[in-house]
């Protein structure tokens, strides 16, 4: 593989998970293989890595786009890295709000429910976040 792989299956272990990462690398059939290596190297050994925004703001930005899009796993996944980028919970509840003004209320309830259940898995004391 190349360099960019290697940064970027890196870089997607620490975001999303190592285990997953290597659950869905080692459950990668000749089907999906090639989706697999262009989400490695492209989405996170290239994209992400690129200078000009910092990964905390790639995974705001993410929220937003995977909210709007309704894609609840592929938001578990990103509101767990947020965390890992440095966001609050605070903020990605503003990031959730945004998205029931701008993509629907229905979009950020559902969306509001997966981050929910993610930042309790957490240990997160969603009645406490001020003080997180």
């Amino acid at each position: 593989m190349s360099e960019k792989y290697d940064k970027g299956l890196e870089l997607r272990k620490f975001v999303v998970g190592e285990d997953y990462v290597n659950q869905s690398i080692a459950n990668a059939n000749q089907f999906n293989q090639p989706l697999q290596e262009l989400v490695t190297e492209y989405c996170w050994g290239d994209i992400w890595q690129r200078e000009g925004m910092e990964k905390r703001d790639r995974s705001l930005i993410n929220l937003a786009m995977i909210s709007a899009l309704n894609r609840p796993h592929e938001l578990a996944l990103h509101v767990k890295g947020a965390l890992k980028n440095g966001l609050s919970p605070i903020e990605i509840r503003e990031v959730l709000l945004q998205v029931a003004i701008y993509c629907g209320v229905p979009a950020a309830i559902d969306s509001f429910r997966v981050a929910m259940k993610v930042l309790e898995d957490e240990g997160i004391d969603l009645n406490n976040i001020e003080k997180e």
